[in-house]
């Protein structure tokens, strides 16, 4: 199946059941973090998942991929993400399979209602007001900083939108690890899984990985870190195979 490919945008392989997604890399294209989250994120046979700030739907597509999950719903704010998104959908011929829709995540579990997913990813924008310079690009600005929504929002819809025992993923930034995991408990998603990513063996992590449960006992399991490189330019075999490579 071919799609209309607007200016500036491009087709990307996804190395995944000989997928392609379309991006536009003057406004935002998706990074190792959502890759990552695909691979650490668990999808059981039946389930129903929501990517939070789907962006170009890159999550919800890989997912499908990687699991035998019933059905992917991608929610995204951006109207030119969000139909991106949808063309890829159509071109990978996933209609069936994923759907996505425009909303804001702070009404998340209003437009959805409450207990409606088994699983819920996300990939939310990491700074806040008093972290870095927002970019000048309304696109990424959106996507990488707090403007249209807060890391509370996220988890406390995240918690809404999950049934009882339903699993929450997302993948941030370790210098807000502490707010994370207080914001996770007063929203009764108990830490469950965590993995620190490193872009060396002697470097300190930049991305960390999380699983929480809807309801769940008090106890983490603190897994092996994961290292992107095992020298410059080249990739571990841990990253390759997240990759499909």
């Amino acid at each position: 199946m071919s799609v209309e490919l607007l200016e500036e945008e491009r087709l990307d392989e996804l190395h995944r059941n000989g997928y392609y997604i379309i991006q536009n890399p003057h406004k935002f294209c998706f990074g190792m973090d959502a890759v990552l989250l695909s691979g650490f994120a668990k999808v059981k046979p039946k389930e129903t998942v929501i990517d939070l700030g789907t962006g170009t739907g890159i999550i919800p597509i890989l997912l499908e991929a990687k699991t035998k999950g019933e059905h992917f719903t991608g929610l995204e704010i951006q109207p030119e993400s969000a139909d991106m998104a949808r063309r890829s959908v159509r071109l990978n011929r996933l209609e069936n399979k994923i759907n996505i829709e425009i909303g804001n995540i702070k009404d998340a579990s209003g437009q959805f209602g409450a207990s409606s997913f088994h699983v819920v990813t996300t990939n939310p924008p990491y700074m806040n007001n008093h972290h870095g310079v927002t970019n000048p690009n309304e696109a990424k600005a959106i996507a990488r900083h707090e403007i249209l929504c807060s890391l509370e929002d996220v988890i406390r819809e995240s918690a809404r939108l999950l049934k009882p025992q339903g699993r929450f993923y997302m993948v941030h930034r370790p210098f807000r690890l502490a707010e994370i995991m207080a914001l996770m408990r007063q929203y009764s998603l108990e830490p469950k899984r965590m993995k620190m990513v490193h872009p060396f063996l002697d470097r300190e992590p930049n991305m960390v990985l999380i699983e929480g449960l809807r309801g769940g006992n008090p106890r983490i399991t603190v897994e092996k870190p994961l290292i992107i490189f095992q020298e410059p330019g080249v990739y571990t075999d841990e990253i390759r195979k997240i990759y499909g490579y």
